[in-house]
């Protein structure tokens, strides 16, 4: 076709340091702190604690019960509102998502259509900074809305931007883009967790290393929180020029978008026929996609529930979040430890059972308590942060999640390789990335509904478990050697 871009016409040569890799890999760098400060870490905390369970608390419909009661159940909607928020961006993209990779696999254009999901998520943050306590700023819907559609926005960069991953540099280099994309993204957010650190939330905790946040920013009304918004917009908007200036796009202009909505949504239909046939592989999808939705709910969920229910500050949440990408790095190399021990299948049940171990050993630990009251919580120190032995003994069960979190990762990736009909893996892995996201509404909403239903915090996290059980008793049903067999014989 004589519009498409001369670009495309040309073949792939670049390496993974190359212009079009970096660029495809600077996207992360631009984009994951947005992910990582204000859904996770951060900014979702803050919504649950100060706006949902403090205005709750302030309002004095809680006052008939004794404050340690109220504060418990002021918690509990929090911790119920950041789910029931999370399930309903969840379902919006899970809907929508897949249909949307399929018809950037037809020939649309990715750059001007993630313009567009940049201009959202942009303006989105930087709205975050009026989501002020006490009804004065945005009201609670207006923030739960944003906080959505920014939600969706990122999920649709996400599914566009790993669409262009394959003409991002040569085949073999490929791989190497990919690490390097996430590593950029966590180098990003971690850059800017040290600068928030030492330039606000330690001097609001401690006085040091200055008086108070710099800046002139109001910690008594939360500034040096809110900011953490449109200091992630402006980082969007500053650094993700080189991305649209060099990435590679191959799509065809003047591609109909109805006519490629259409097209992909039918080899979605025909690629879940054909898989349909391939029953072992089958079921290790389904099997994924439960499990992985346990993960994505545990996540996306942690750190508010350490925030309301251990009280961590934000610093202490951002020096766990710190230690869990470090000890996510040894978990890539346990994985494949593990694969090659004991074989994928075997390696995932390992993982999935720890998982559910580290689950359960972290919702026993309390402000008073550890291990469900078998051993009193005590002081350790009086510094500025991790001051109890159920604090420190949280942070090192948060190492112990991300270790196998990471590793269950890899060996899943793995499983399918070994499961998946050798002619059609690149079909399965299309699949794959489908399921990652059909039923990530599934897990925030069984945490609403066990914290509603029971108004505690531990309650509520434990019913994630259910999905890391469902997905393990289907993975116990996959017959790998038989399928290994047969894929041997083609």
């Amino acid at each position: 076709m004589t519009n498409r871009k001369i670009e495309t016409a040309q073949p792939i040569t670049d390496g993974a340091y190359g212009k079009t890799g970096l660029a495809w890999a600077w996207f992360e760098w631009a984009r994951n702190p947005y992910y990582i400060l204000v859904v996770i870490y951060v900014f979702a905390p803050y919504f649950a604690s100060v706006l949902i369970a403090g205005d709750l608390l302030a309002s004095g419909e809680l006052s008939h019960l004794d404050p340690s009661e109220a504060q418990r159940q002021a918690n509990a909607k929090g911790q119920s509102t950041i789910a029931s928020l999370t399930k309903w961006a969840g379902l919006a993209a899970a809907l929508t998502a897949p249909i949307l990779g399929a018809t950037f696999d037809r020939g649309l254009r990715r750059k001007p259509f993630i313009g567009l999901t940049f201009a959202v998520i942009a303006v989105g943050s930087f709205m975050l900074w009026w989501a002020e306590p006490g009804g004065s700023g945005l009201a609670i819907w207006q923030v739960m809305t944003i906080l959505i559609i920014v939600y969706v926005s990122y999920t649709y960069s996400e599914v566009t931007h790993n669409s262009m991953l394959a003409d991002a540099a040569r085949p073999e280099s490929v791989p190497n883009v990919s690490g390097l994309g996430l590593a950029l993204g966590n180098a990003a957010a971690t850059l800017m967790f040290v600068a928030l650190v030492i330039f606000l939330f330690l001097p609001n905790d401690v006085g040091w290393p200055f008086a108070k946040p710099l800046f002139g920013l109001d910690a008594g009304s939360f500034e040096h929180i809110r900011i953490v918004g449109p200091l992630c917009a402006i980082w969007l908007v500053v650094m993700i020029p080189p991305f649209f200036m060099y990435a590679r796009d191959t799509g065809i202009a003047g591609t109909s978008i109805i006519k490629s909505a259409i097209s992909g949504f039918e080899g979605i239909v025909d690629t879940f026929k054909k898989a349909r046939q391939h029953k072992e592989a089958f079921k290790f999808l389904i099997a994924r996609t439960i499990y992985a939705d346990g993960m994505a709910a545990l996540l996306a969920l942690v750190a508010v529930y350490v925030a309301l229910f251990l009280e961590w500050t934000i610093t202490e949440l951002i020096a766990s979040a710190i230690s869990g990408s470090i000890f996510a790095t040894l978990g890539g190399f346990v994985g494949g430890y593990l694969d090659r021990k004991f074989g994928p299948k075997n390696a995932l049940i390992i993982e999935l059972v720890g998982i559910v171990a580290v689950l359960f050993i972290g919702l026993s630990y309390t402000q008073n308590s550890m291990f469900y009251g078998l051993i009193d919580n005590w002081s350790i120190w009086n510094g500025p942060i991790f001051n109890t032995a159920s604090d420190i003994g949280y942070l090192v069960n948060g190492a112990f999640l991300a270790i196998f979190a990471t590793a269950n990762i890899s060996s899943s990736r793995t499983m399918l390789i070994h499961v998946a009909p050798v002619n059609m893996r690149g079909e399965f892995f299309g699949l794959y990335a489908i399921a990652g996201t059909i039923t990530v509404w599934l897990g925030p909403w069984l945490v609403q509904l066990f914290t509603e239903w029971s108004n505690d915090q531990r309650i509520g996290m434990s019913a994630i478990a259910l999905l890391f059980f469902g997905g393990l008793l289907l993975l116990l049903r996959v017959q790998e050697k038989d399928i290994s067999a047969e894929r041997d014989s083609i």
